[in-house]
C-alpha cells in the first residue's frame, strides 16, 4: 500500500508523523517514507510493506494531508506504476530533469585513456550544446589481462575538464562501493564542478550487496544497465533493491541481451522494451546502441547501424541515449570499433533530433481529440 500526500505536506511534519504513529499499532507493517522531487511536482509517499490487507484504508484516507491511497502488487513496489495508478514523477539532478518525457544524450569515452582524449571529447560536446557525457574510470572486463580503467587517478582531470566545458552530469560506472567514496572525494576536492550519475554495469546487475550500498546513498542518481543474460523482470527487481534502500532516482538502461541470435551485432537489440519499462515502472529509460551493435558499420542508406538502433529506441520513447564517441578510436583501450568519430557526433545528434520529433508527433496523433498527451 502507498499513501500519497498532497505536495505541500512537509515530509518531516506532523501529518507524516501522525500517520506513522497511527500505523504503529500494526506490528507486522513496515513503513518507508519517500520524498520525491520531480520537474513539476514534489510529493511525499509512505510505503506500507507487509500484510497491508489487514489495514483499513478509510481512517488513513481521512487523515490530514492525504491525497490518495494506492494498493500495490507484489512486483516493483516502489518503482512500479501499479496499473497506471501512480505517475512517473522523475527527478532533477544538477539542474537537469530526468523523467519519462525528457531526452538526453550521454556521449563520451567508454573508458578514459588520457587527459587529451577527455578534453577533445568534452570540447566537442560543448560545441554541440550537450551537457551530459559518459566517462569510464572503472572498467570491469571479461579478461583479467585487459585494461581495467585508470580508476581514481583520472577522476581529478575528468571532473575538472567536464566542469570547464559545461558538462553537468557524467555517467560513470562503479564496481565496488569504495569507488563511490572515491568519486565523492574527488568531486569535493575539485570544487563540485560537475555531477555524477553512478552506473551499475550489466555484469553487476545482480550484485545485490553493491546495489544495496548504492541505494543507501542519495546524492548521486543511478544508471542501471539491464543484465546481459537475465530476464527483464529480474533486472527490474534489481532496481527495486536500489530503491528499497532509499534511492529511487534511477534510470533503467537497455543495452542489448547476450545471444547469438543478434549476430552480427554484439548483442540482440532489446529496444522494443522501452515502452514496456515505462508502462511497468516510473523510471526514465535509457538505450545503449554502442554496446548493442558493437561496430561502427554503415548501412547502404548512408546511416550508421548505431544510428538505426538509436532510432529504434527513440521512436519508442527512450529518454536517454548512452553512446560511445572517441577522438581516435584506433587508439582507444576499450571498445574502439564501436565508438563514433568526433565528426560523426553532430550528424548523430541531428538524427536524434529528427527521430525525437517524429516520436512527439506519433504521441500527439495517438491522443483522443481534445486531450493533451500525459
Amino acid at each position: 500500500m502507498i499513501v500519497i500526500f498532497h505536495p505541500d505536506v512537509d515530509p518531516l511534519g506532523e501529518e507524516i508523523q501522525g500517520l506513522l504513529s497511527h500505523l504503529s499499532v500494526f506490528p507486522e507493517i513496515k513503513t518507508m517514507v519517500h520524498h520525491v522531487t520531480g520537474a513539476t511536482r514534489t510529493l511525499t509517499e509512505v510505503h506500507l510493506i507487509g500484510k497491508t490487507e489487514m489495514v483499513p484504508t478509510e481512517p488513513i484516507e481521512n487523515r490530514p494531508g492525504v491525497e490518495r491511497i494506492v494498493r500495490v502488487s507484489e512486483r516493483y513496489r516502489i518503482l512500479g506504476r501499479h496499473k497506471g495508478q501512480l505517475e512517473a514523477v522523475g527527478f532533477v539532478y544538477n539542474g537537469l530533469t530526468f523523467d519519462q518525457e525528457s531526452i538526453h544524450v550521454f556521449a563520451g569515452l567508454c573508458a578514459v585513456d588520457s587527459r587529451e582524449h577527455v578534453e577533445k571529447t568534452v570540447k566537442a560536446l560543448e560545441a554541440a550544446g550537450i551537457k551530459t557525457t559518459r566517462m569510464g574510470a572503472y572498467k570491469p572486463r571479461t579478461s583479467p589481462y585487459e585494461f581495467q580503467g585508470h580508476g581514481k587517478a583520472c577522476l581529478p582531470y575528468v571532473f575538472e575538464l567536464c566542469g570547464k566545458h559545461g558538462i553537468r552530469v557524467v555517467a560513470m560506472e562503479v564496481v565496488h562501493e569504495s569507488q563511490v567514496d572515491e568519486v565523492r572525494s574527488a568531486l569535493a576536492r575539485a570544487g563540485e564542478p560537475t555531477g555524477v550519475m553512478l552506473q551499475v554495469g550489466t555484469r553487476n546487475a545482480q550484485n545485490f550487496e553493491l546495489l544495496k550500498q548504492i541505494g543507501q546513498q542519495k546524492e548521486f542518481p543511478v544508471l542501471f544497465k539491464r543484465g546481459m543474460g537475465i530476464t527483464l523482470e529480474e533486472s527490474l527487481n534489481a532496481c527495486e533493491y536500489i530503491a528499497s534502500e532509499g534511492n529511487r532516482n534511477i534510470v533503467f538502461c537497455l543495452r542489448g541481451v547476450k545471444t547469438h541470435l543478434g549476430d552480427p551485432h554484439r548483442n540482440l537489440v532489446d529496444f522494443g522494451h522501452v515502452p514496456v519499462v515505462k508502462r511497468l515502472t516510473r523510471m526514465p529509460v535509457c538505450i545503449d546502441p554502442s554496446h548493442s551493435v558493437g561496430k561502427r558499420d554503415r548501412a547502404p542508406d548512408g546511416l550508421l547501424e548505431i544510428q538505426h538502433a538509436t532510432a529504434q529506441g527513440i521512436i519508442a520513447g527512450a529518454n536517454m541515449v548512452l553512446v560511445d564517441v572517441h577522438p581516435a578510436p584506433e587508439k582507444a583501450v576499450c571498445d574502439g570499433p564501436q565508438a563514433l568519430l568526433l565528426d560523426e557526433l553532430e550528424p548523430f545528434l541531428e538524427d536524434v533530433r529528427i527521430v525525437r520529433e517524429a516520436y512527439e508527433k506519433r504521441k500527439a496523433a495517438a491522443q483522443p481529440k481534445g486531450r493533451a498527451a500525459a
